[in-house]
């Protein structure tokens, strides 16, 4: 029987379902949407179960979608809600018009649903959204920990021994957080990853697009791949590609649709101007990164480039998915200001800030924490605490709520 890690999201969706209509869990395939929600309806929240992923149920509920759900005794899981097409959430929206009842419908789904205009309007107000990303090292590790509530309480983990250098690191970053692909020999990882982008692609985009040229979409992946943890350009791309723009933009979109790729914001202090700032962009899961890339253990141990797009990339999506499941709850940027960089800042709702910049190195100098200094220095009040992860071996203070963190920070107790 295949390992069940335990998911931090399990609490928020349980809270949702005991106030909320709907509850719309998403992301990516196999990432463990429909073991999580199958373990949540076993134990939280008890409910029937239906798979749209099988065919008598999926054409059931694409013949006739207010019957299929008028049908069904409630409450309900539906897992892979995409496959019923666009007509099943008006459906729904019906159904928990008529009775307000909470923990009605809980809803997987491998693509982003609500880019379709008539989905959107049909759960506006009805339906809470939860991100289910790969597994964060600390879920792997069994740890109930968040590294994001931690940092800004500002009490970043005081780790102590680990294991000094990339060396230790290699491996994590090679698995990736796909429960599947960790079970497989490195030879094995490959097949199930070329397996994996083939079926996501040639499925998931189809359900929520009608759009042309979607035989690019391998290409753009593996140049998106070639430039994780760059400035964002369409007409870069587009330019490689012998594309539109404007197509590389909404196949970019397409691909965050279906959570392979993931764009982060700039972060300015004014909230207007980050419109007008390039983003990042990110591969979802630093597995599937390093397999786009065609570098294997030996080449992400000697290949500083590589080594360093691969480890911003492992922290950026660990990052965003502590985020994601966290009391504090922040959106997570990057920052670009003259000369200073910083990797990722996550800010809150209240406009609190806490700065994160990645290094590969096991030592490191004052310059290497400069930025996050001037940016302390800059907004004294809202800045709660910067980390510098680095490959040392234990947590070391940097002055005034720096720290230097090792990156085992992000899974040790």
């Amino acid at each position: 029987m295949p390992k069940i890690f335990p998911r931090a999201n399990q609490s928020l969706v349980a809270e949702a379902l005991a106030d909320t209509r709907v509850v719309l869990l998403m992301g990516a395939r196999q990432v463990g949407k429909s073991t999580l929600a199958e373990q949540i309806v076993r134990t939280d929240h008890p409910a029937r179960m239906i798979n749209l992923d099988e065919q008598p149920q999926r054409e059931a509920a694409l013949a006739d979608p207010e019957g299929f759900i008028a049908g069904l005794e409630r409450p309900v899981l539906i897992d892979e809600v995409q496959r019923g097409g666009p007509d099943l959430f008006l459906a729904i929206k019906s159904v928990v018009d008529a009775d307000r009842s909470p923990g009605q419908f809980l809803l997987t789904g491998s693509a982003n649903v609500l880019r379709t205009r008539k989905v959107w309007e049909a759960l506006t107000g009805r339906v809470e959204l939860i991100n289910l990303g790969p597994l964060t090292q600390a879920e792997i590790e069994g740890l109930s920990l968040n590294f994001v509530d931690a940092v800004f309480a500002g009490r970043p983990p005081q780790v102590e021994g680990a294991p000094k250098g990339r060396d230790a690191l290699l491996g994590r970053l090679i698995a990736g957080g796909y429960p599947e692909a960790r079970l497989r020999s490195p030879k094995r990882r490959a097949r199930w990853f070329d397996s994996y982008i083939q079926t996501t692609l040639g499925r998931d985009l189809k359900d929520i697009s009608q759009a042309r040229k979607l035989n690019e979409m391998p290409r753009l992946l593996r140049l998106i791949a070639s430039q994780t943890a760059n400035l964002f350009s369409a007409s870069n791309l587009s330019q490689r590609l012998s594309i539109h723009s404007q197509t590389v933009d909404s196949h970019v979109s397409l691909l965050e649709a279906i959570f392979l790729v993931q764009r982060l914001p700039a972060w300015t202090p004014g909230i207007g101007s980050r419109e007008i700032h390039h983003p990042k962009i990110y591969v979802s899961d630093t597995g599937l990164l390093l397999h786009l890339l065609g570098a294997n253990e030996k080449r992400l141990r000697e290949d500083d480039q590589i080594t360093g797009k691969a480890l911003e990339n492992f922290v950026a999506m660990e990052l965003v998915r502590h985020a994601d499941s966290s009391e504090e709850n922040p959106k997570a940027h990057h920052y670009r200001r003259g000369r200073d960089e910083i990797d990722v800042i996550l800010e809150n709702r209240a406009g609190d800030i806490c700065a994160i910049e990645v290094k590969a190195s096991a030592t490191i100098r004052d310059k290497d924490w400069g930025a996050l200094a001037r940016l302390r220095d800059a907004r004294p009040k809202s800045f709660r605490c910067g980390v510098l992860f680095y490959t040392g071996a234990q947590t070391l203070p940097l002055g005034d709520r720096l720290f230097a963190v090792p990156l085992s920070g992000l899974w040790a107790q």
